[in-house]
């Protein structure tokens, strides 16, 4: 595919665009800036189009497309715009400097494009075929992102109806409040934030599907945090759905270090799913990742040139609770040797990300944190024996009980589970933070008071009355390697005795009392008339 750069405005005589375009001279320059809830505001108003023809879970796709297609127009249409203004009389240096952007646009597949023919039929076709060359012109960087994704459907009816409703989201885009030039956004995560909260809102109204793809933000806070990720870090999430995890351990590598020296990896099951993370990773900016489309268990992708499972510094994930069908055919015979303390059982796949993640942490530097379904504490057979070897190998680090409604498409508890390669203990925290949560009508959330209490317990590992306990492999290995919370966290409240006497006295005085005002009524019915 030619890598030809368009001139965003050699066509455009229309008044939208006009609106949207940057002017040409820095004199006249009015820049209005959009905030966030502005952008997501937008984004989700656009929505509507879709809304009552197709299901969210389907149109979520066109949706976070569009949004991607649109911000990378508009930040090629502004780099255009700075050039002609330096070099306008040197056409050929403009090229070979556009040429050398993070991404290309070729020529015909910029949104603006297909605003220009969106009255025209045909317009899911003309989605389809921009999308697809700008895929082949960016290389690698976006190869195959877009495969699983037609806006020339019959999922959105017939021909003529298609046609209208696509028209609808270049026009709800086109608008001037989804104007993403760099200098009125401001910055990258403005669009990457704008992208997440979409995904979260997906997640949330379409239950259980939309949900398997996305950690909430608190949690992967959380995460993030305890996990510390700093300056030349390599950060693994096997499960990685839309990427929020990583992305979130990429900013605390930033925050920690003021460095952007740091890589990520992933790798996802689901397709969608897959091209949902290489977008969302693009529009953060996180250019240093590596995110494979595959089975982890059955396929792992993530391998060195050796053909031998990659190892890294931090190692996360909110694989699917309790995965049935999961590999355990093959599992006893992996040829990376994961399942080497046991395979799970047949219907619960949750030991096997468990066993996979523990066997691509580095040795020195490991260290790795997993949601999981409390059943993983406690479930015995071939489970218990797993979780008894991980304990003895002294890998297990903390144990947090999170509140229950924490995660979209599922009202159950989570834990997460903290393991470290080189602890400086042979102890076990736990920490039972299931108590302390803002409630919701669907969701409730873990507020930043909450979080914060959790990582300075974390962080300070000492027992805390009815909140944590630091238990000891002795006292682990007399509970029989169950790792149930309230086996070490007593959160029980005595109820405050009952002072009998008293409530017999209480008694006694309100039966006096309503003896008097029977005696008072009875008076005053004799005057009137009534009674004997």
């Amino acid at each position: 595919m030619h890598d030809t750069i368009i001139d965003p405005y050699k066509t455009y005589t229309f008044q939208s665009i006009q609106e949207t375009s940057m002017p040409t001279s820095t004199t006249t320059k009015t820049i209005n800036k959009i905030n966030q809830d502005d952008i997501n505001k937008a984004v989700w108003n656009a929505c509507d189009t879709f809304r009552g023809v197709i299901s969210a879970d389907t149109y979520k796709d066109f949706i976070l497309t569009m949004l991607f297609l649109k911000y990378l127009s508009d930040v090629y249409r502004d780099e255009y715009n700075k050039l002609v203004e330096q070099f306008g009389d040197n056409p050929e240096l403009i090229h070979a400097m556009m040429s050398k952007q993070r991404f290309v646009l070729p020529e015909g597949a910029s949104f603006w494009d297909l605003y220009e023919q969106r009255h025209q039929p045909g317009n899911g076709q003309r989605i389809d075929e921009a999308l697809h060359a700008i895929e082949e012109a960016n290389g690698t960087k976006l190869k195959n992102v877009f495969q699983d994704i037609s806006f020339n459907t019959d999922k959105l009816g017939q021909e003529k109806q298609k046609n209208e409703l696509l028209r609808h989201l270049l026009e709800d885009f086109g608008k001037e409040i989804l104007n993403l030039s760099v200098e009125r956004v401001g910055s990258l995560d403005v669009i990457g934030n704008a992208y997440e909260f979409l995904i979260k809102h997906f997640a949330a109204s379409s239950g259980a599907t939309a949900g398997e793809f996305y950690t909430p933000p608190e949690v992967s806070n959380l995460l993030a945090t305890i996990l510390e990720p700093v300056e030349g870090d390599e950060i693994c999430d096997p499960a990685c759905g839309s990427g929020s995890l990583l992305i979130k351990c990429g900013a605390m590598v930033r925050k920690n270090s003021n460095s952007k020296k740091y890589a990520l990896y992933g790798q996802e099951a689901i397709g969608s799913t897959w091209a949902l993370a290489k977008m969302n990773m693009f529009l953060h900016g996180e250019d240093n990742h590596r995110i494979e489309w595959g089975d982890t268990i059955r396929n792992p992708l993530l391998l060195d040139k050796d053909g031998h499972l990659l190892q890294f510094d931090v190692v996360t994930a909110n694989p699917p609770f309790s995965l049935d069908k999961w590999g355990y055919e093959d599992a006893s015979s992996d040829p990376y040797g994961r399942f080497h303390r046991g395979v799970p059982p047949k219907t619960k796949g949750d030991y096997a990300f468990i066993s996979h993640m523990i066997e691509t942490l580095k040795a020195s530097t490991g260290r790795m944190g997993v949601v999981v379904p409390h059943g993983v504490l406690f479930r015995a057979s071939s489970e218990g024996k797993i979780r008894q070897q991980l304990i003895e190998e002294n890998l297990l680090d903390t144990v947090i009980g999170l509140p229950e409604k924490l995660f979209f498409g599922t009202g159950i508890p989570a834990a997460i589970l903290l393991f470290k390669k080189n602890k400086t203990d042979d102890k076990v925290l736990f920490i039972d933070a299931s108590n302390e949560f803002k409630s919701g009508k669907n969701q409730n959330q873990l507020t930043e008071d909450n979080i914060a209490r959790i990582i300075e317990t974390y962080k300070a590992r000492e027992s805390v009355d009815k909140y944590a306990y630091l238990a000891s492999f002795d006292e682990i290995k007399e509970n029989d390697f169950n790792l149930n919370i309230p086996r070490y966290v007593d959160t029980f409240e005595e109820e405050a005795e009952i002072d009998l006497d008293a409530v017999r006295a209480e008694r006694l005085a309100l039966k006096a009392e309503l003896n008097l005002l029977e005696d008072e009524m009875a008076g005053y019915l004799k005057e009137l008339g009534y009674g004997a």
